[in-house]
């Protein structure tokens, strides 16, 4: 063993028991469909300038969907309910009441100067005959009085800066001053000379007097007045367009007040008028089988790898179950909720994953192929060593997307770049480090060296030895594939067009229906008999004690009635106890930031590919995403399928599929051209085309174990996932051939670049004279 595999063999056991430990200890967050959770619902109130009217109201959905997010909950559900109240729906909320609380606060941040001490309002009271209502000389009945931190009451002015000015809020630990936590506070441009302004002006006055504080109020209650040092001259202020507001905030007050700050002022006050715990959206039943399918999924790929690259290919599945195992404890160390598409996707991550070992041992077949008296671990070596940049390629452009998911998205597409990431390095570690470990060291086997039948590697695969032997000319014309995938592309338009998008509730908002009956009636029971009643699609959960909440799409009086008589024929008499229309969840700003994250995903992935590759390859890579895209939402059109949150997380998983394996295409093709700069293009293309074949159709394979598991046996709730996601990864492969390669084919043609450069040259290099190879450690040079 050298020394680079056993550091390799370390770190792994290191990983992976951290990664146990953390399993075994900690406990899952659960989304809503998985175990339920709170649901509070707010009423918005009219102030002296602004009516709570249906745009406020959506405006204020926004403020608190970023309030939800700073708080750590992931996947909540928030809906407009009518004209001016607002549902949310938090999962595995510890301290709901702490939750309610902070989302519920107004937050109105503003600065005031300080005129002097208070005056106390007296009450009311009734006069008596001979008293006088009239109010003292020096009492100002418009003047802000408000008690500071110590009690004592303050006269203020009018306010100076509002929360608007302020760019950015955190809370920090103040050790070295002594001050204890703390909200400093970033001001815009404008806001920092405002701010100037006003401690230049409090600085006019002697220290110790009230006039030279300046009082931050929030919501009407001072949180801080600290006086303007003595060193701050008069008219001078503050330089700078920070400050700090002090005071003896505990580490959570000081936490919230700065989301708070952060998140900016609703721009309507809300009242919560409902508290109140729910069930599971999804049924024991259905979580069940949806887990079995997982399970029974994962293993038909684990042994389809087995039986593919016999030994090596076992050793890659004992990978990827360490994969699986770090990904779940990366999950529970960084607090991500987990719902049942989330944990889908997570078992189909394990099933992509064996894409990078199936490109290193693709290469490694080839070294065998073209040299079979090198030794196994020599031809191990570069195959991982040659498989790198296809890697390294494909899983850069994936972590970018997901980083611009995460920064520029909000809501389940935030969550969705969250566990994109962590299973893009996980799969990277257990690829390159613990399956590099596991075969390095079966690779110095006498036994697994000389029988190889036995390591997986040795010989080349059966598709691939048919199409040597076939050697089909794929790209004579190559035009004609791009006609077939226009034509795709025309018919899935025309789904769209004349079928139109089934949107599901989520982006419509529909109805929401609350029912008491008489007899107890199961959570599972109710789905299925409305589910027979004709309302496969409601979501039905408990709500408070007993009750029962039917959320569903567009539903008329007389599908109402048919929802209850099915209810009543299990329950007994059901009473209507709440009826209202819910805006969508995936409202008009959740839907464009989503747009906007995705389309700057897209841009980014599109010069990172221009830098690596060539642009027209970057071009031909964009176009066939788009082109799955448009064929997935079109087979959904035409099967009349819903589209709603589900579809758009496969979407996403889609559109990241499609773009691995376009990398791994174009990538054959930079290095075979770069080797054979004289060889046309498209007889390039097609070596290439036919190199990466085997690795393409392993991969999909083992997704697609995985996906038919979970449309046959997981049941309805994911069935719409795993049907997106088969069309998704059967069109993907096509285009990363069909659609992909043609297009940069006809790019070339008007292209002037020169070919790339072979392997090994680059700049630096004199003309004529590539660097030397790095030799292999374990070949000594000699040859027979």
């Amino acid at each position: 063993m050298t020394r680079a595999t056993a550091v390799r063999a370390v770190l792994a056991v290191a990983v992976l028991l951290a990664s146990v430990f953390i399993t075994l200890t900690m406990s899952p967050r659960l989304g809503l469909d998985l175990q339920g959770g709170t649901r509070i619902v707010l009423q918005a109130r009219d102030t002296a300038t602004v009516e709570a009217d249906r745009e406020t109201t959506d405006r204020t959905l926004e403020v608190l969907r970023q309030r939800i997010d700073s708080l750590g909950v992931s996947e909540p559900t928030l809906t407009r309910s009518g004209e001016d109240r607002i549902i949310v729906e938090l999962p595995d909320v510890q301290d709901p009441r702490q939750a309610a609380e902070v989302i519920g606060r107004t937050a109105q941040l503003t600065f005031h100067a300080v005129e002097g001490p208070g005056t106390d309002q007296p009450e009311e009271k009734t006069p008596a005959p001979e008293s006088t209502t009239e109010p003292a000389p020096d009492t100002d009945p418009d003047r802000l009085t408000l008690p500071d931190e110590q009690g004592r009451l303050l006269a203020l002015g009018e306010p100076r800066i509002s929360g608007a000015g302020v760019e950015d809020a955190t809370a920090a630990f103040d050790a070295q001053g002594g001050a204890g936590w703390t909200v400093s506070l970033e001001f815009r441009k404008g806001a920092g000379q405002d701010w100037r302004k006003l401690t230049g002006e409090a600085a006019c006055h002697p220290a110790g007097d009230d006039r030279r504080r300046v009082a931050i109020v929030l919501d009407e209650k001072v949180i801080s007045s600290p006086q303007v040092d003595p060193s701050v001259g008069c008219r001078a202020g503050l330089p700078s367009g920070a400050t700090q507001i002090t005071g003896s905030f505990s580490a959570d007050e000081a936490r919230d007040l700065a989301l708070l700050i952060k998140g900016g002022a609703l721009p309507v006050p809300v009242e919560i008028v409902e508290q109140r715990t729910v069930g599971p959206t999804l049924g024991a039943a259905a979580i069940d089988a949806s887990a079995q399918a997982a399970l029974i999924g994962a293993a038909a790929t684990a042994l389809f790898i087995t039986v593919v690259y016999r030994l090596f290919g076992a050793l890659a599945a004992v990978a990827l179950g360490a994969y699986g195992v770090i990904s779940y404890a990366a999950l529970l160390a960084l607090g991500v909720t987990l719902t049942l598409p989330g944990l889908a996707g997570f078992v189909l991550a394990i099933g992509m994953a064996v894409d990078a070992n199936v490109l290193v041992f693709e290469r490694a077949r080839e070294e065998c192929a073209d040299r079979p008296t090198r030794s196994l671990r020599s031809a191990l070596t570069t195959g991982f060593r040659k498989a790198w940049s296809a890697v390294a390629d494909s899983n850069a452009t994936t972590l970018i997307a997901a980083g611009l998911l995460f920064f520029l998205g909000s809501g389940p597409v935030k969550g969705f770049g969250v566990t994109l990431a962590i299973g893009v390095v996980a799969s990277m570690f257990s690829a390159l480090v613990i399956a590099r470990a596991l075969t390095e060291i079966a690779a110095n086997s006498r036994f697994v060296s000389d029988y190889r039948g036995v390591n997986g590697i040795g010989r080349p695969g059966a598709v691939r030895t048919w199409l040597v032997r076939k050697d089909p000319k794929l790209f004579r014309k190559s035009a004609r594939w791009l006609v077939v995938s226009a034509a795709l592309v025309v018919v899935a338009v025309a789904g769209i067009v004349v079928r139109g998008v089934d949107l599901g509730v989520e982006f419509t908002g529909g109805r929401l229906v609350e029912y008491s009956t008489s007899r107890p009636v199961d959570v599972e029971t109710a789905r299925d008999s409305i589910a027979a009643a004709g309302f496969g699609d409601a979501e039905v959960t408990t709500a408070g004690d007993g009750d029962l909440s039917v959320r569903t799409g567009k539903l008329d009086n007389d599908g109402e009635h048919a929802l209850r008589a099915a209810l009543a024929e299990e329950g007994g008499e059901t009473t209507k106890v709440r009826d209202e229309l819910i805006g969508p969840s995936l409202g008009d700003e959740l839907r464009r930031n989503a747009l906007i994250a995705l389309g700057v995903a897209v841009a980014v992935q599109l010069a990172y590919l221009a830098v690596r590759f060539r642009w027209t390859f970057a071009v031909a890579s964009v176009v066939a995403m788009v082109h799955d895209v448009i064929l997935v939402v079109g087979a959904f059109a035409w099967l009349g399928r819903p589209v709603d949150g589900i579809f758009l997380a496969a979407l996403l998983t889609v559109i990241g599929y499609s773009v691995n394996d376009s990398v791994v295409v174009f990538d054959r093709v930079r290095e075979l051209w770069g080797t054979n700069r004289r060889t046309p293009l498209d007889t390039i293309a097609r070596r290439a085309v036919l190199q990466t074949v085997p690795r393409t159709v392993n991969t999909g394979m083992g997704a697609l174990f995985i996906l038919a598991a979970l449309a046959v046996l997981g049941g309805d709730s994911l069935a719409d996932f795993a049907l997106a996601l088969l069309i998704g990864i059967v069109v993907g492969t096509w285009s990363s051939v069909f659609t992909a390669v043609p297009g940069a084919l006809a790019l070339e043609r008007s292209a002037k670049a020169p070919p790339p450069p072979a392997p090994g040259k680059g700049k630096g290099t004199p003309r004529g004279k590539a660097r030397a190879t790095r030799r292999d450690p374990l070949d000594n040079g000699a040859r027979v």
